[in-house]
């Protein structure tokens, strides 16, 4: 992972931090790692301070189960998917009163860090998937945005037909394959393989990608 990535990641992590604060009521203890598990950020409500504070949570720490016994964050390494924790089944007694949801992230299939919220407020839990899912996807847009910034070259050779560009001109005005097929006189079958074919060519999985790299690089 490259250091511009690991700048934007812990500056997205910290400004969604922001923003979930001002929406949310409670503790909460908000983690940052990278793809080994190393912690690289972390933020915490007040009500989360002396918790944290005698946890042995610090900037540096690994959390490899052989590190720090079984937790959220070692869980989802094993796995590679988000897993939810209950108290009981943290090995580290430091963590046995804590509720903990972890994630990875991935920008397609490059792996940047992990992402864990954890509370003592069993009450609260239910909470923690939609934190953690608002957090993470406010994270990955901003890495994915820095990628196609940095990556613009790769995109040279991708030379969109007038055709092309008409359709995803309409589809970044959020026009229907059936609207955009009424207004270019063409069959929707023709407007779906003008769409794989711009999907092929700009290496994107859907109609917001290749909106966004078409506007970067001044296509439309």
């Amino acid at each position: 992972m490259g250091i511009e990535v690991t700048e934007e990641l812990l500056s997205a992590f910290l400004s969604s931090i922001r923003i979930v604060k001002e929406h949310i009521t409670g503790g909460y203890l908000f983690l940052l790692t990278d793809e080994r598990g190393k912690l690289t950020a972390m933020d915490y409500s007040p009500e989360m301070k002396e918790a944290a504070d005698r946890s042995p949570i610090r900037i540096g720490l690994v959390f490899s189960e052989e590190n720090c016994g079984v937790n959220a964050i070692s869980e989802a390494m094993a796995t590679g998917k988000a897993v939810y924790l209950k108290p009981e089944h943290h090995e580290s007694p430091h963590f046995q009163t804590w509720h903990c949801f972890a994630t990875p992230l991935l920008s397609g299939d490059k792996l940047l860090g992990y992402l864990d919220v954890s509370t003592v407020n069993e009450e609260m839990k239910g909470e923690l998937i939609a934190i953690v899912k608002l957090i993470s996807a406010h994270m990955l847009e901003s890495v994915r945005n820095l990628e196609v910034d940095c990556d613009a070259s790769d995109y040279a050779d991708a030379v969109l037909t007038e055709r092309q560009l008409d359709v995803l001109r309409l589809i970044s005005e959020g026009q229907t394959v059936k609207s955009i097929a009424l207004k270019l006189h063409i069959k929707e079958s023709t407007v779906n393989h003008h769409k794989k074919m711009i999907f092929e060519k700009l290496n994107v999985q859907s109609s917001a990608e290749a909106v966004r790299i078409a506007s970067q690089l001044s296509m439309i």
